[in-house]
């Protein structure tokens, strides 16, 4: 009960425009900088310094870019700028790029032409710099426009982009078997939205038996499938699928967000299997935080417990 009053009080917040507003301008000071345990940064000069850690830690990484929901086309075009300029510094910086974009920040709620274009002009800087774009998956009443600009990027001719999928939706399998035939890799997760029962399970009981069923069809497609989550029990059901067939530690991807579970992420490393950390950065970090505080009473427990260690030290 208090587990499900506190991830409705953190969504509250995250929910708050004008908390974000508010946050964005006084920035990551005070006990906000708590919220760098989960957040780069609010510049891609400070999410590059965050990647170059991970890199000597042995871990993959891919930018996440802040933000979603734009209400104007000038701040779907602000954001395409942002992406840009993000490829730009990641190439100067000379390291590997692999950048998430959520389609509904390039406008795919005001316009899906505008959205569309604005995917194709990145994807057509990141074709030339080889850099992998993974277009991740939102609510459930923009899946269907979101695979649909996706997989026609590939189709004409965009092989550096990939798509997400959320095995709590009851839809997926059907979504998974048209990414398959696409030819797209996949990033599995389990989803963190509030949708109605009709359109995702309800129980997580069954958001698990789906992530187990779905990881097993991309294990035999191949095309080296990832798989995003903290779940300990997940984990090792993909690894037992994974070995049952035979498969080699390199031919698939575990992922996870930054600085969450990142004793998991280096044990994992350790044993071999590539992982991939989320490293999200931008002015728009606020509602990040707070989704991460209701995700887990771990995480909260790790807030309170910064800003005690903090008020005792002064």
């Amino acid at each position: 009960m208090l587990d499900a009053l506190s991830r409705s009080f953190f969504l509250a917040l995250a929910g708050s425009s004008t908390l974000q507003r508010t946050m964005a301008r006084k920035g990551m000071r005070g006990p906000a900088r708590l919220a760098r345990r989960f957040v780069a940064g609010q510049t891609v000069d400070e999410a590059i310094a965050a990647a170059r850690g991970l890199e000597a830690s042995g871990l993959l990484h891919t930018f996440n870019y802040l933000g979603e929901h734009v209400r104007t086309r000038e701040a779907g075009e602000g954001a395409t700028r942002a992406y840009l300029r993000a490829l730009e510094a990641v190439r100067l910086a000379g390291m590997t790029c692999s950048l998430s974009v959520k389609l509904t920040q390039l406008g795919l709620e005001i316009d899906p032409h505008l959205c569309r274009d604005n995917l194709a002009g990145i994807l057509a800087v990141a074709d030339a710099r080889r850099c992998f774009i993974r277009v991740d998956m939102e609510h459930a009443a923009v899946v269907d426009a979101t695979l649909d600009i996706a997989l026609s990027m590939r189709a004409a001719g965009h092989a550096h982009v990939g798509v997400v999928l959320q095995s709590a939706l009851r839809r997926t399998p059907g979504d998974l078997a048209r990414v398959l035939e696409a030819g797209a890799p996949v990033r599995l997760v389990k989803g963190a939205y509030r949708e109605p029962p009709d359109v995702a399970f309800p129980d997580k009981t069954d958001v698990d038996r789906a992530f187990a069923a779905l990881a097993e069809t991309l294990l035999d497609a191949g095309n080296r499938p990832a798989f995003a989550t903290h779940d300990p029990r997940m984990i090792a059901a993909v690894r037992r699928a994974a070995e049952a067939r035979g498969l080699a530690r390199d031919r698939l991807e575990f992922q996870m967000l930054y600085g969450v579970r990142r004793d998991l992420q280096a044990a994992l490393r350790a044993q071999g299997y590539p992982v991939r950390v989320y490293l999200p950065f931008g002015a728009d970090w606020f509602p990040y935080f707070m989704r991460r505080l209701a995700e887990r009473p771990a995480n909260v427990l790790f807030v309170l417990r910064s800003l005690l260690y903090e008020q005792l030290g002064r």
